[in-house]
């Protein structure tokens, strides 16, 4: 990845991190908890994915960097239970980056 690339896609990294550090501030209790984990920061992800998969099409590195992203936050905010999160985030990050692809071709 070059120096250029990181810098003009900056924002989805950017918005990927707030989705995961900023999110867990918001949790008062076991249904928000839920709420966020399981509903807003896939959402986040899948969002995201699409909008880079249609800026630079598909990239396997963003979402490798999406799931490795999540896991300092594993440490802060979570348990060891959350590890799985770390697939599910960087598979929809995935699923979003390769919606695109059909279209990007015409």
């Amino acid at each position: 990845m070059s120096k250029h690339s990181l810098k003009q896609n900056l924002i989805f990294y950017v918005i990927i991190f707030l989705g995961y550090y900023g999110c867990p501030l918001l949790i008062k209790d076991t249904g928000s908890g839920i709420l966020l984990m399981l509903i807003v920061i896939p959402l986040i992800c899948l969002i995201t994915s699409i909008f880079y998969g249609i800026k630079n099409n598909f990239r396997y590195w963003y979402t490798l960097i999406v799931a490795i992203m999540f896991i300092p936050s594993i440490f802060i905010f979570y348990n060891s239970s959350a590890w799985i999160y770390t697939f599910v985030y960087g598979g929809f990050a995935l699923i979003g980056n390769l919606m695109v692809l059909p279209f990007k071709k015409r």
